[in-house]
């Protein structure tokens, strides 16, 4: 069976909880990526995502330049470690509908690489077509 390692991003960019949503936003324009684990030191302590800035932030008026990461990140993320098998991570990427997922040490809890739906279709000898027929149905919207 095929791991983690076998198929995640080891090189990860990260942004520190103080950056603000502005450099976030830069970042992922530079990296062409849509997330960003948000690290302290090694330590994961969150996900920021382009749709965290679009919605959780630019569509109240938030500005840009003064919004800190750590005002917006997402702080409970699904990780996974990298000797975890490709069919195991991508059923819990299909359960919760999630793209990404940082994958740490089991060992230090540090962060590793990340793994996306992307690498996993490009690099795995496993079929994906399950997890992204879950991750990609639409949920109900939020009408609260």
């Amino acid at each position: 069976m095929q791991t983690i390692r076998e198929v995640m991003t080891a090189d990860v960019q990260t942004i520190s909880p103080q950056d603000t949503i502005q450099r976030a936003a830069q970042l992922m324009d530079e990296l062409n990526v849509g997330a960003i684990p948000v690290c302290d030191g090694k330590k994961l302590v969150g996900m920021i995502t382009d749709r965290d800035i679009t919605v959780r932030s630019t569509a109240v008026g938030q500005a840009p330049g003064e919004t800190k990461v750590e005002d917006l990140m997402s702080t409970d993320v699904r990780t996974c470690f990298s000797n975890q098998t490709v069919e195991d991570v991508l059923a819990t990427m299909g359960d919760v509908q999630i793209r990404r997922v940082p994958v740490i040490d089991q060992d230090s809890k540090q962060l590793v690489g990340i793994v996306s739906l992307g690498d996993i279709a490009t690099k795995s000898r496993g079929d994906t077509d399950g997890a992204l027929d879950e991750i990609s149905s639409p949920s109900e919207p939020d009408r609260s």
